[in-house]
């Protein structure tokens, strides 16, 4: 399975690496560096990277590089769904997954690694098991454990570890009782310069934030659960129950979770929230060029359309852009050639806009093709797939929970053609 885990930051260096079989030498990372040039965007980089003696399998998450070493055959999924859980539960032990948080705590992330993986094998991969094992590390426990030369390592064996349900503790109490549920939706679309979609579709998912005493078992029905495809699962969920009559059935994790995430890939169910009427033209033989660019919701169910942020990648001929926003601020820089508008909030009534016009150098010629646009935004109490959930029940507990649903979309990769 996983021989080494090798972390590397933003600038290339591996600032943390893990052995769990044999120790394998960090030269074996040049086959990742290489291909880290070779990629145009950070992103780029091939997950899966074979060398001749193993195959480095990486994801990206927070500017830091996960590279595992594999020296067998191994479905490659299967290792990138375990790194991206290293990350979560860093974050979820630490606040933030960053490089300088990982150096703070190296000795609980060693700890963490040598639970999570038994002898390069996954192990205790759930939150709740984990913090059993291993303490949270806190400013107190730190300072007691320097004084007195202990480890957060637990005394004994997790409960749920020897349980049916393993992602839950037992012996949970609360004095108050909550469940509260997210549904985040992240919309990627490329519009052309005719306004049309050429393709857009919706990664969604519901997260989960559950504090009940005992082992409740609930039940989430939604209204329109055929708009689901391509679903994935927290191991909680009884799939039987789901295939049969499109229900969640499960034992909750304690604490925050992630229940489910999926896709919605039909071009006329993805609603686009926001529109752009743009006019960019260069001029051939002009010094000149003009910019005009309005923005305006559409589709948000009344819902207002928030943190609006414009980029876009204009030519390289452009020398300055000397440009009038109706509302928000503008940056552009002339080195990079990126120029930045910060809308803030849309308001349908007096639309945003951005107008003026760009210099060009003298003699050069005319762009080959018009920049595109990237927006970002996000829209509270709104699923843009129009997914709602029906209800939440409780059985196996007495006591009556509070329970909150809350709903957000926000922008993936949302691009405009000029």
């Amino acid at each position: 399975m996983i021989h080494s885990l090798f972390l590397v930051n933003a600038s290339g260096d591996i600032f943390l690496e893990k052995h769990w079989k044999s120790v394998v030498s960090r030269s074996v990372c040049d086959y990742f560096f290489e291909a880290l040039e070779r990629a145009t965007e950070p992103e780029n980089v091939p997950p899966v990277i074979p060398t001749p003696h193993h195959y480095l399998i990486n994801v990206l998450r927070h500017r830091i590089y996960f590279v595992a070493v594999i020296q067998s055959e191994v479905p490659p999924l299967f290792v990138i769904e375990f790194l991206h859980r290293v990350v979560d539960t860093f974050q979820d032990y630490f606040g933030v997954c960053t490089e300088a948080a990982i150096k703070d705590n190296v000795v609980v992330v060693y700890e963490l690694l040598e639970e999570m993986l038994d002898n390069g094998f996954p192990l205790a991969t759930e939150s709740n098991i984990l913090k059993e094992l291993i303490k949270p590390p806190t400013i107190l426990r730190t300072v007691v454990n320097t004084i007195t030369g202990s480890t957060n390592v637990g005394e004994q064996l997790p409960t749920g570890q020897l349980s049916v349900v393993p992602w839950r503790r037992t012996g949970v109490k609360y004095t108050n009782n909550e469940a509260y549920f997210d549904v985040i939706e992240e919309i990627d679309a490329i519009i052309d310069k005719s306004g049309s979609t050429i393709t857009a579709e919706i990664q969604g998912v519901v997260d989960a934030c559950v504090k009940l005493t005992g082992m409740p078992d609930l039940t989430l029905s939604f209204m329109n659960p055929r708009l689901l495809d391509d679903v994935s699962f927290h191991p909680c969920v009884r799939f039987k129950r789901w295939e049969a009559e499109r229900i969640l059935s499960f034992i909750p994790p304690d604490g925050n979770f992630r229940l489910l995430s999926y896709h919605v890939s039909s071009q006329n169910l993805v609603a686009i929230p926001v529109y752009v009427k743009h006019n960019i033209s260069f001029r051939e033989g002009s010094s000149q060029g003009r910019f005009e660019l309005t923005l305006g919701p559409k589709q948000t169910m009344g819902k207002a359309v928030e943190s609006v942020l414009v980029s876009s990648q204009l030519p390289r001929g452009v020398l300055n852009a000397n440009l009038n926003p109706s509302q928000g601020t503008y940056t552009f820089d002339p080195v990079t050639k990126l120029l930045s508008w910060d809308v803030g909030k849309i308001n349908p009534q007096k639309l945003p806009s951005l107008k003026g016009s760009m210099s060009l150098q003298t003699g050069a010629s005319k762009p080959d093709e018009n920049p595109s646009i990237n927006i970002q935004f996000k829209i509270q109490q709104l699923a843009i797939s129009g997914l709602k959930v029906n209800r939440l029940d409780m059985y196996g507990e007495k006591y009556k929970p509070f329970k909150g649903i809350k709903y957000m979309t926000k922008a993936g990769k949302f691009q405009v053609r000029t």
